[in-house]
């Protein structure tokens, strides 16, 4: 028996804060984990205001803010480990936080994942996972596959809701994933708008009216008509999706329905009849999209405990990031298009102060 104690770290697009998931994982036969201690530490609104703005900021801002916030970063696991007094850690594995991603132009950018990170928490650090499959031709996206075939194999798909909605399950002797739609990015925003940090349960988009028109345009974007492997980014998001939601001037809670209705109708596009699906990540608490994905495909959701919904990413990235240091395959060509299967990340050991 082999086995490791990590911290797997991700900030998601849809800005909720920093997860951190304490995982012991044990390879027999197969692969198997327990979740040690895990929590989100959210951002302060000035953090908030900078991430969702740094995707316009010049390339010199942006290496200054990539600093400040691999020091915010280190910081947030340090107070992690003090607080849980964690004392064996074979790495910390962090994904860091996506501010540009644009595979069709070679480009991937996730800050927080210096060499600075490793050295301030004096710990050996996984990081930057991306990077590389851009760098062979892939979408550096999606990464989490890879933990879907080897540790949750005995569902027909894995969902996750989060800033985007991904998809992930194994068709013809290979694993295929891919981005199907926008979810939390956009319905957080015009929860805000009313007031709330998020739809809770989507009582917000349920108390709405369907737009129909606005609904038949959405579902028109070219976006949709593509084959895998493709992935989205905040930048896609901003140029194609708010400004047809702008323009429609409709209440909040209409605008909510209407996408709440177009990501059921996409995710249900994604499906077999009747297959058993993982559904994880924020959007596994929204009640009424999951309804209306029923509502449009017969299908078994499992919404399994609630840190499994909220650390899954969290958890694969800490066990991308132990298939790292043991040099196996931890990125799927089949799934990001790159030109070979191949163990992504930079590993950074630490000096001693």
């Amino acid at each position: 028996m082999i086995s490791y104690n990590v911290i797997g770290v991700m900030s998601g697009t849809s800005l909720d804060g920093i997860d951190l998931a304490y995982i012991h994982f044990e390879k027999n036969e197969s692969w198997t984990f327990s979740i040690l201690n895990a929590t989100t530490v959210s951002y302060t609104k000035e953090m908030e205001n900078e991430l969702r703005e740094a995707i316009l900021y010049e390339k010199e801002k942006l290496a200054e803010f990539d600093t400040i916030y691999t020091k915010h970063l280190a910081s947030v696991i340090k107070s992690f480990i003090k607080k849980h007094q964690i004392t064996a850690i074979d790495a910390v594995c962090s994904h860091g936080h996506t501010i540009l991603h644009q595979p069709e132009n070679g480009i991937t950018y996730q800050i927080g994942n210096q060499e600075k990170l490793a050295e301030i928490m004096q710990q050996k650090v996984v990081c930057d996972f991306r990077v590389q499959d851009v760098e062979l031709g892939g979408q550096g996206a999606p990464l989490v596959p890879i933990g879907d075939e080897l540790l949750f194999s005995e569902y027909d798909y894995c969902l996750n809701l989060g800033g985007f909605a991904n998809v992930s399950f194994h068709k013809e002797g290979k694993r295929v994933a891919y981005d199907i739609c926008p979810v939390n990015i956009v319905l957080n925003t015009y929860a805000k708008q009313l007031g709330f940090e998020y739809d809770d349960k989507g009582k917000l988009a349920k108390s709405g009216e369907y737009l129909m028109s606005l609904g038949a345009e959405l579902n028109n974007l070219p976006f949709y008509k593509q084959q895998p492997p493709k992935s989205l980014g905040l930048e896609w998001v901003q140029e194609e999706i708010f400004p047809k939601l702008e323009a429609f001037k409709r209440k909040e809670s209409d605008i909510l329905r209407t996408f709440t209705e177009h990501i059921a109708q996409q995710i249900a596009k994604s499906f077999q009849i009747r297959s058993k699906i993982l559904v994880t990540g924020g959007g596994a608490y929204n009640d009424y999209l999951l309804a209306r994905i029923k509502f449009y495909k017969e299908v078994h959701l499992v919404k399994p405990n609630a840190e499994l919904i909220e650390y899954k990413e969290a958890i694969i990235f800490g066990f991308l990031g132990i298939l790292r240091l043991r040099d196996e395959v931890n990125c799927l060509k089949s799934v990001t298009g790159a030109t070979k299967n191949h163990s992504s990340g930079k590993v950074y050991d630490f000096k001693v102060n």
